[in-house]
C-alpha cells in the first residue's frame, strides 16, 4: 500500500504517528468539501483504502443532503453485465443504454430532450383523437396508440414519442420498443407550453425525413387555436399543409381518408370550469 505522505530518507525507521483523534479529516473531497471518515478502522471502506489514516471513525450527527448525494453517486457503478462495454459515444447510444423511465425522452436533431408527462388537457386532446380515429383503425386492422409508444426516425435514428400514432400490426421496429417511422400511417402532436418549437417546427421536418405519410398538429396555444394536417413528405419536407381554426372540419388524406370534426379538441378553460362549479 502506497502512502500519500513521502517516506523520510533516514535509515532509522520513523516512529509511528500518533493516531488522529475525532477531529481527523480525510483529504478534501473532489467537490471541494471535507467530509468525515465514514468507516471504522478495522473495516476500511472504499474511501479509506490506500490511505494512511487511522483511528476511530467520525460519524456526523445528521447526514447533510450533499453528503447523501455523493454517497448515492458512488453507488451508480456499471453492473457486471455492462462493465465491459464502452461508454455511449452518441446521444442515440446513450438513449439505448437508459432503463425505462417515467419520463418522455426524445432525440430531435441530435438533441436529447427530457420532459415530464403532459397536463390533463393535453391528454384529453390525444384521447379525443383516439376516440375519433380508433374505429377507422379497427376497420382496416391497424393499431392506434395514445402517447405510449416510441418512434425511431428511419435514417438519422432520432427518437420521438408522438401523442397519437396509427400503425399497421406488422409495423417494423427498432429494437423492441420503437416503431420505425417508415412503417407508420399517421402521427399526431398536441402542442404544449414546454414544446412549442419542437411541435411546430422541429417535428414536422423530423417526421417528413422519416417518411411518415401524415402528421396532425393540434395547437391549442395558437391564436386562435388551430389544427393542421401535413402530408406528402418529400426531401425532408411535407409538400401539402391544410390548417383550420379549431372547431372546423378537416379532411385527413390517405392512407387515413377521414373527415375530422376538430370541435372535439375544444376544451373549456379551467377558469370557466371553476366558475361553473362555484355556482
Amino acid at each position: 500500500m502506497t502512502s500519500r505522505k513521502p517516506h523520510p530518507t533516514s535509515a532509522t525507521p520513523p516512529s509511528p504517528p500518533a493516531a488522529p483523534g475525532p477531529e481527523a479529516r480525510r483529504p478534501a473531497h473532489p467537490a471541494g468539501h471535507d467530509v468525515p471518515v465514514p468507516a471504522a478502522p478495522d473495516h476500511p471502506g472504499p474511501d479509506t483504502a490506500g490511505s494512511d489514516l487511522a483511528g476511530p471513525a467520525v460519524r456526523p450527527a445528521a447526514a447533510a443532503p450533499a453528503t447523501e448525494a455523493r454517497a448515492t453517486r458512488q453507488r451508480l457503478v456499471p453492473s457486471a453485465e455492462t462493465a465491459h462495454l464502452p461508454p455511449p459515444g452518441s446521444p442515440r447510444e446513450l438513449l439505448d443504454a437508459l432503463p425505462e423511465l417515467s419520463l418522455r425522452i426524445e432525440l430531435i436533431n441530435g438533441r436529447m430532450i427530457v420532459s415530464p408527462m403532459g397536463t390533463p388537457e393535453h391528454a384529453d386532446a390525444a384521447m379525443a383523437l383516439y376516440d375519433a380515429l380508433a374505429p377507422v383503425a379497427k376497420l382496416h386492422g391497424w393499431r392506434a396508440y395514445t402517447g405510449n409508444v416510441d418512434v425511431c426516425i428511419d435514417g438519422p435514428r432520432d427518437a420521438a414519442t408522438p401523442d397519437f400514432v396509427i400503425a399497421p400490426v406488422d409495423c417494423p421496429r427498432w429494437g423492441t420498443r420503437e416503431l420505425l417511422s417508415t412503417g407508420l400511417l399517421l402521427v399526431a402532436e398536441v402542442v404544449s407550453p414546454g414544446s412549442v418549437r419542437e411541435d411546430r417546427e422541429d417535428k414536422p421536418d423530423l417526421y417528413a425525413r422519416g417518411g411518415v405519410p401524415v402528421l396532425l398538429v393540434i395547437d391549442p396555444l395558437d391564436s386562435p387555436p388551430s389544427v393542421t394536417v401535413l402530408s406528402s413528405p418529400k426531401d425532408g419536407r411535407y409538400q401539402t399543409a391544410t390548417c383550420v381554426v379549431m372547431g372546423k372540419p378537416l379532411r385527413i388524406p390517405g392512407p387515413i381518408n377521414f373527415d375530422l370534426d376538430t370541435a372535439i379538441f375544444l376544451v373549456e378553460p379551467p377558469a370557466a370550469r371553476a366558475a361553473v362549479r362555484g355556482r
